[in-house]
């Protein structure tokens, strides 16, 4: 089962983040990530396996003291366990929406399909990354 958590406010979110995470570990994920805002900038920080592997991700990062961000640990439903297959997951370019999502999207091929017509590059084999480029536009 995954996991989904967001947080607002005036201490560091990958901090928050991951302290909220971390009771959801017994659920079985597969991956981790995590999105903040920094400066108008969306940075995610994704990882495949179990929390302390995204904690690595952060610590060789150095993420900043960014105060708004979401998180997520998945259970893989399409694609493989991949780094590009975990969530948050953001549109063409990267700036603009960042999302997290449990649940399924029956018809996501047929979306991406037609988002590819569009233009829109996927990085993913995920049904997920589809409502990031859906709401980007």
């Amino acid at each position: 089962m995954c996991g989904i958590l967001g947080y607002t406010g005036e201490r560091r979110a990958v901090e928050v983040l991951l302290e909220g995470l971390a009771p959801l570990e017994y659920r079985g994920y597969d991956s981790s990530g995590i999105c903040v805002i920094d400066e108008g900038r969306l940075d995610r920080y994704r990882a495949v396996g179990s929390l302390d592997q995204l904690r690595t991700v952060l610590d060789v990062a150095e993420p900043s003291g960014a105060t708004t961000g979401i998180g997520h640990t998945r259970w893989a439903t399409h694609g493989g366990v991949t780094v590009e297959n975990a969530h948050p997951f953001t549109g063409c370019d990267g700036d603009q929406v960042a999302i997290v999502l449990n649940g399924v999207i029956d018809n996501y091929l047929e979306l991406r399909r037609e988002l590819e017509g569009l233009g829109h590059r996927f990085e993913s084999e995920t049904d997920a990354e589809v409502v990031a480029h859906l709401i980007e536009g």
